[in-house]
């Protein structure tokens, strides 16, 4: 009995890692060639607009005058029709895993802007905008 519950738990601590790095669900490549992934639980729809946590991995870390940037996360409402998209948060790291925060910023009155081609926005835009999804 006792050997039976140590291999669940060793078995279920082992799969832990995996299931937390499955979170984010790659959604292509910015002009840059950055990483770009969306998080599936944070998806919500309502009348043509899209809100979501999207993530972003630097190639090359990124110098800001507050510390490096290895990667970003974006809370963000996407307007389909209009294509436009408004961020309401960002969340700077200094490492790829997103564990150590560089520099936060909150949108309080987030406004719809352009979307720049090959951006960050634009990848989600065309991902999290596509009928079939």
């Amino acid at each position: 009995m006792k050997h039976t519950l140590v291999l669940v738990c060793a078995v279920l601590l082992g799969v832990m890692p995996l299931e937390a790095q499955t979170r984010w669900r790659d959604i292509g490549t910015t002009s840059s060639g950055n990483k770009v992934s969306v998080d599936p639980k944070s998806i919500r729809r309502d009348k043509g607009l899209v809100t979501a946590r999207v993530r972003v991995v630097f190639t090359t870390p990124v110098k800001s005058r507050k510390g490096m940037w290895a990667s970003s996360q974006t809370l963000a409402t996407f307007d389909c029709a209009a294509r436009k998209l408004a961020a309401k948060e960002n969340v700077f790291y200094s490492d790829e895993k997103g564990t150590r925060v560089t520099e936060k910023t909150v949108n309080k009155i987030p406004g719809y802007g352009t979307v720049i081609g090959g951006s960050l926005g634009d990848v989600a835009l065309r991902y999290l905008c596509t009928p079939a999804r």
